[in-house]
């Protein structure tokens, strides 16, 4: 998800990356490697040895079969669904428009609105992330972004009107209501395709099914959470007419997000790059490349980026020019501006820890895919699983536990939200971190529960002031949690003492979405009755103490 943060310092980027060769940057702009002998006309380096003499044809079908493996290995992966899991999802997300539709008329009726205005009005689904960008997989879920006018509410007609609509329907199931994260949002299974629904209200009386929401006169006067939610939809948007080509430019992002999951450098909420980073980075490269092979991008990118100076902001051709903003400012390690306003950026958990992991698995790339001379390549080494178990002797295991896996669902994704601090202090106190973002089980345990293990650095100190950080962790995930507070132990494990079942090294691990509910739906229920229309009945929500904003209820 992404939702940007305000006043950081952006960098003009050369206005035509076509034509660039990066080593002819000034050195304190960009990182000069040594020189080699390279033939390209997008400048990757050939590394010859002294009397060889390159054979140009060969390396071009050296190239081409490089590229086609890949595609292979893509398809191999399942990241590309089916034809029949893309039907699916496309009647998915027409249904969902068919259900926002009918719930924004009924809005408008409660509303005591003329016939003829009833009508008229329109909300619509806009559709984002993975999905939007054309990169899912047959297991990825939709991001779908609803949008209103201007007098459909978030408390009311959102989350309790709305909500009753979708848990009638025989469809949907797992309805949860998330309003306390920065982005609020419903998320559900719509016929087993997960769904995050976030919500935005725009100022005007109809929204057309079309709206173009790139159009500074459908973003006048939203209010912030509206303007968060908006900002993913308007970067894919950006981003797709940016990329010189699509085809290209999807094919190397699911690449590259297949190798940020195996390489453990996948998950904003544990300090590395998310979706809408690596769809930006790889836009980046392709403006840079943009007549090229898949293998020459995939080459680019981690040659691009192994070598980027950070924290200059990475920063799409768009034919905007940056707000100038204090060069001492540095919201992030590694910024990134969103493409569709010159003083937004993605929002960053990144720390010290996780920018040097980044870092090393870009330089590893770098140094697999850097020579294109070299014979009988495979692909498989690009995307091999990160050996946690061979890198590290010492983990913390965070064991999260809970009564039933409703409570449990909802307690982890609770807690992950809270991961940074975490990370940040074991820092203080211990130095780098490795989180690893795979979620595994303890087989052993009689409760339902999720146990990540964090690599520790070698050499440094046992953690005997481990209870410090595991008081001062729970103080803040029990500051504003107001469901069932589950159990947590944090532990030092040898990487001896891990489990033989866990298949620790092979990426297995499932992740899940961060979710959680803010009271216990099925109890202290209380009838809501419309605001606009006497005596007219609403729908049930859950008493929790916030009359702005109370949880639905069935």
């Amino acid at each position: 998800m992404a939702y940007a943060h305000h006043n950081q310092r952006p960098v003009f980027v050369a206005p035509n990356y076509h034509f660039i060769d990066p080593r002819r940057l000034n050195s304190s702009i960009f990182f000069v490697p040594p020189p080699v002998n390279y033939i390209n006309p997008d400048f990757l380096p050939v590394v010859t040895p002294p009397g060889y003499i390159v054979n140009h044809s060969l390396l071009i079908r050296m190239d081409e079969e490089r590229s086609l493996s890949l595609l292979k290995f893509i398809e191999s992966e399942g990241l590309v669904p089916s034809p029949e899991e893309e039907l699916k999802r496309i009647h998915v997300i027409g249904k969902l428009k068919q259900i926002v539709l009918a719930w924004i008329k009924k809005v408008a009726w409660q509303r005591r609105f003329p016939k003829q205005q009833i009508a008229a009005t329109c909300a619509t689904i806009l559709t984002y992330g993975s999905y939007g960008l054309g990169v899912h997989g047959s297991e990825s879920d939709i991001d779908a972004l609803c949008v209103a006018p201007c007098f459909a509410t978030i408390a009311e007609d959102f989350f309790i009107v709305l909500r009753n609509m979708l848990a009638s329907m025989p469809e949907v199931s797992e309805i949860h209501c998330v309003k306390d994260a920065k982005v609020p949002l419903m998320r559900f299974k719509f016929d087993g395709i997960l769904v995050d629904l976030p919500y935005a209200q725009l100022k005007v009386v109809s929204v057309p099914e079309n709206v173009d929401i790139l159009n500074p006169f459908f973003l006048r006067n939203i209010d912030e959470t509206s303007w968060k939610s908006l900002s993913g939809v308007r970067a894919n948007k950006r981003i797709l007419q940016l990329v010189p080509n699509l085809e290209n430019f999807q094919s190397m992002l699911r690449c590259v997000k297949l190798w940020a999951k195996r390489r453990g450098v996948y998950g904003t909420l544990f300090g590395f790059l998310g979706g809408v980073h690596l769809a930006i980075l790889a836009a980046f490269v392709c403006q840079m490349h943009p007549n090229t092979s898949l293998n020459t991008l995939i080459s680019s990118f981690f040659k691009t980026f192994a070598s980027w100076p950070w924290p200059t902001p990475v920063i799409l051709q768009d034919g905007m020019v940056p707000a100038a903003i204090d060069a001492t400012e540095t919201r992030s390690l590694m910024p990134i501006r969103l493409p569709s306003s010159p003083h937004e950026y993605c929002h960053s958990n990144i720390t010290r820890s996780t920018f040097f992991k980044i870092r090393s698995e870009l330089l590893r790339g770098h140094s697999i895919t850097r020579d294109l001379s070299r014979p009988k390549f495979d692909w498989s080494g690009v995307f091999e699983p990160f050996p946690y178990a061979k890198k590290y002797t010492r983990f913390l295991k965070i064991c999260l536990s809970a009564s039933d896996r409703d409570e449990l669902g909802d307690w982890v994704g609770w807690v992950k939200s809270r991961f940074r601090f975490l990370l940040v202090k074991l820092e203080e106190v211990q130095g780098l971190c490795d989180p690893n973002p795979t979620e595994y089980f303890d087989a052993d345990s009689a409760e339902p529960n999720v146990v990540f293990y964090w690599g520790l650095q070698p050499g440094k100190r046992r953690l005997s002031y481990l209870e410090e950080v595991e008081d001062d962790f729970l103080k803040s995930i029990n500051n504003g949690y107001q469901g069932p507070i589950g159990r947590i132990e944090l532990s030092i494990v040898e990487a001896s003492d891990l489990p033989e079942n866990m298949e620790f090294d092979k990426g297995n691990g499932k992740g899940t979405k961060a979710c959680w509910k803010l009271a216990d739906y099925n109890k202290n229920r209380t009838p809501v009755f419309s605001q606009h229309l006497p005596n007219y009945f609403v729908g049930y929500v859950a008493t929790n103490g916030d009359p702005q904003y109370p949880s639905a209820g069935d």
